[in-house]
């Protein structure tokens, strides 16, 4: 059905009103007159096209629906053919100083790493020191737009943003979060993730790891 979908779109059908009879689908397809008639209709169930039939043949054009599913495709065979644009950087684990697991665990931050990165974090960051072979990558987090978390103020003090990207450790899904103002120097990295990663990877301080960002 998909693979009809694409074939009208390269006809233009997302950009005009197509008229096009089963015949000529089923040669561009080549399948047989029935089952081009009988894909058109299941797409048109669907709501993917809209089709206006005459004597004369049949109009088409695809819906935003369509679209949708063609674009997610599209995506999809992006991801495959281009990858996604990503860096490693490794880090030696150590001992934070306890303050990861209060500022992920407050609500103002915590609704948008669910809403924005997907995952509910554990209450707590995984800690790497960075080398100073690896400090290159760990500097062009800086200069990347990252994703937004934004800052917020309760009665008692404001809390300033937070910029994240996604990452991956071990093929563990998580995030590197790196605070506008942090207690940490400029050569580590606080990562979250939906599980204890020190017990989810059996890490112990003086590990080395490696993050697989995603810019």
């Amino acid at each position: 059905m998909l693979g009809i979908l694409k074939q009208l779109a390269l006809m233009n059908a997302t950009r005009k009103v197509l008229k096009i009879s089963s015949k000529e689908l089923a040669e561009r397809i080549n399948q047989s007159l029935q089952t081009a008639a009988r894909r058109l209709k299941e797409l048109e169930d669907e709501g993917l096209i809209e089709r206006t039939l005459y004597k004369d043949g049949q109009y088409i054009v695809i819906t935003e629906k369509g679209k949708d599913l063609l674009y997610k495709e599209y995506i999809d065979y992006k991801k495959i053919f281009e990858g996604e644009e990503a860096v490693v950087i490794k880090g030696r684990v150590f001992g934070g100083v306890g303050e990861g697991a209060y500022y992920v665990s407050l609500e103002g931050y915590r609704k948008q790493f669910i809403e924005k990165l997907g995952f509910d974090p554990y209450p707590g960051t995984l800690n790497l020191k960075i080398p100073k072979e690896q400090m290159y990558f760990r500097k062009m987090l800086d200069q990347e737009e990252g994703i937004r978390i934004e800052g917020f103020s309760t009665a008692d003090r404001t809390f300033g943003d937070v910029k994240a990207f996604k990452c991956r450790i071990d093929g563990v899904d998580g995030a590197v979060v790196l605070p506008k103002r942090t207690h940490y120097p400029g050569d580590v990295l606080e990562v979250i993730a939906p599980v204890k990663l020190r017990e989810k990877l059996g890490l112990k301080d003086g590990d080395t790891v490696e993050v697989e960002v995603i810019l």
